[in-house]
């Protein structure tokens, strides 16, 4: 059964939510505030967290910074709710390691199913290599697995959230090809999820910077304005 973490100061949103996961087959974790959510959290993860952002105490972007410098939680899928005036709070969430957000007011139906997308991305990515010689990715200086959802810049690791790692997977399968958003789109989150432009460029941007912080010179990701984004040959 998998556990949800729902950390919400508003205590009809938590009832609700809570209601609903539960009655999807899901265990789940509900916290008032951010602070008490993190000290829960961090010795005991669960499998996805879904953060308001905007919370007393310890907001959730806040709440992020401090669960991805933790290694219990550092990779915990992780989802946040926004209200329709918080733009800038969702492009420095997705800079921050989201990996995905979701707009108050929002469909019950829409968060299981961005909920159940995340899992199973995350379920296959703990999944053993199994001997597969497909599970390994080599361009270059690169090398991504994805039995183990590792991925290296010339021998230095390079850390990815879910969603991070499978843009660059689909970028790198094809070096010199062009994909698009909306190929990008369906690569990260499947052709049933829907998010906008402005996140999978947020994505884009944080990949850029996760590798320039390994190697300042990296620059295999291109843009091509208008047209979408290409891993370079």
């Amino acid at each position: 059964m998998p556990q949800i973490a729902l950390v919400d100061d508003d205590r009809n949103i938590l009832t609700s939510v809570q209601m609903a996961l539960e009655a999807e087959g899901f265990e789940v974790r509900v916290y008032p505030d951010g602070e008490e959510a993190l000290r829960e959290l961090a010795p005991r993860p669960a499998d996805l967290a879904v953060l308001d952002i905007k919370m007393p105490r310890l907001n959730g972007m806040e709440l992020l910074q401090r669960l991805r410098q933790n290694a219990p939680t550092a990779n915990m899928p992780v989802i946040f709710l926004t209200s329709k005036d918080e733009e800038i709070d969702e492009i420095m969430g997705l800079r921050m390691g989201a990996d995905d957000y979701i707009k108050k007011p929002f469909s019950q139906r829409l968060l299981v199913e961005r909920i159940r997308s995340l899992l199973r991305r995350e379920f296959a990515r703990q999944q053993p290599a199994g001997g597969d010689p497909n599970a390994m990715m080599v361009r270059g200086e690169m090398t991504l697995d994805s039995a183990r959802h590792t991925c290296t810049w010339k021998g230095k690791p390079v850390e990815l959230t879910v969603t991070e790692f499978l843009l660059v997977k689909a970028l790198a399968q094809r070096p010199g090809h062009v994909k698009n958003r909306d190929q990008l789109m369906d690569a990260a989150y499947g052709e049933s999820i829907y998010v906008d432009d402005r996140t999978i460029d947020s994505h884009i941007k944080r990949l850029r910077k996760k590798f320039k912080d390994v190697d300042p010179e990296f620059s295999q990701i291109e843009t091509l304005y208008g047209v979408g984004y290409r891993y370079k040959e």
